[in-house]
């Protein structure tokens, strides 16, 4: 099982910077809505090119809707070799609901 680190929204604004790699595992439709700025959106789709292409040192936060989904994705990141990953409790609502302004809607 993967080692992941769950953390707070308020955490992640703590540690999030330009080193950090965001992912965002929920649909398409709802990231295209709004998402955490600079997030890449994770899908079955591009998972393999997303593992073969990310720098595994470097930290990952992974985040869905209220932080469920977010934990078998941090485990699954885990398993393919990344070493610090965290999972945000609460998710893109909780993010929302604390009001942080770097969400931006796609084009």
């Amino acid at each position: 099982m993967g080692n992941y680190k769950r953390i707070s929204v308020d955490e992640v604004q703590g540690i999030i910077s330009d080193d950090t790699t965001v992912v965002d595992v929920r649909d398409p439709d709802s990231y295209s809505a709004g998402h955490l700025e600079n997030s890449v959106l994770l899908s079955n789709e591009n998972i393999h090119q997303f593992i073969d292409n990310t720098d595994k040192s470097k930290p990952v936060i992974v985040y869905c809707y209220r932080g469920n989904s977010s934990q078998d994705a941090a485990t699954f990141l885990c398993d393919h070799g990344f070493l610090n990953v965290y999972s945000m409790d609460g998710g893109f609502e909780d993010w929302i609901a604390n009001d942080y302004k770097s969400v931006v809607a796609s084009s």
